[in-house]
């Protein structure tokens, strides 16, 4: 079964207190929601939660949005969080297309992003949808800090590469690239794995990654 089909996952997310309904009504009011005034770091397309989970309880003080736009994926995620022994109370959800992050989060209101292991949408006509795209890279770029960055990691060389290449012209600049993440010393120090990393990895596959700011940070 796929896991975007699962009968129920709608109405267990719409139970949820961890999840942020209709959230465009918390534009500019994200550590309202949080009762803090911590920093606000978002995962966008975060699969099964369980490397926003585990960031959440290595960095307490710093408040996670979980972004993702299958509604059953998502509730593999909510369940991740119910077996926790207490709450993670740094930690709510979204159910929600990426494309519309400007309407969720306000002008620099997020101080991170992650991206892992995204859909490389390998067609060429697809290519505005990759999240590393140009195209998302100007929605990243209006609701970040200014001394804000975003991290990418994915195990598709070509989508990588093709991630680098839109830098330049999208007005970014690379912090640090690294084309075999668990063997390099610097860039995979303190390295928070997903579920997926952890399995392809095991099988000896590089994974790659990225660290970038705005050209002229």
């Amino acid at each position: 079964m796929r896991l975007r089909n699962i009968a129920g996952s709608r109405e267990a997310i719409g139970e949820s207190d961890f999840v942020i309904h209709e959230p465009e009504n918390q534009k500019g009011n994200w550590q309202k929601i949080f009762g803090n005034n911590n920093p606000i770091h978002i995962e966008i397309g975060m699969g099964k939660g369980r490397f926003l989970m585990d960031m959440a309880k290595t960095h307490p003080s710093v408040n996670y949005v979980g972004i993702e736009k299958y509604s059953s994926v998502l509730l593999r995620a909510l369940q991740k969080m119910e077996r926790e022994e207490k709450p993670l109370p740094n930690v709510r959800f979204v159910r929600m297309d990426a494309e519309t992050i400007e309407a969720v989060f306000g002008v620099e209101e997020v101080d991170r992003i992650y991206l892992n292991f995204s859909d490389p949408w390998p067609k060429d006509r697809h290519a505005k949808r990759r999240l590393p795209s140009r195209e998302f890279l100007a929605r990243y770029d209006k609701i970040l800090k200014k001394d804000g960055w975003l991290e990418f990691k994915t195990d598709n060389e070509a989508l990588f590469r093709f991630a680098v290449e839109e830098l330049k012209p999208a007005g970014w600049k690379a912090l640090g690239i690294s084309y075999d993440l668990h063997h390099d010393d610097k860039m995979g120090q303190d390295n928070v794995m997903t579920e997926y990393e952890e399995r392809f990895s095991s099988l000896g596959n590089p994974i790659y990654k990225y660290v970038i700011a705005r050209d002229g940070r």
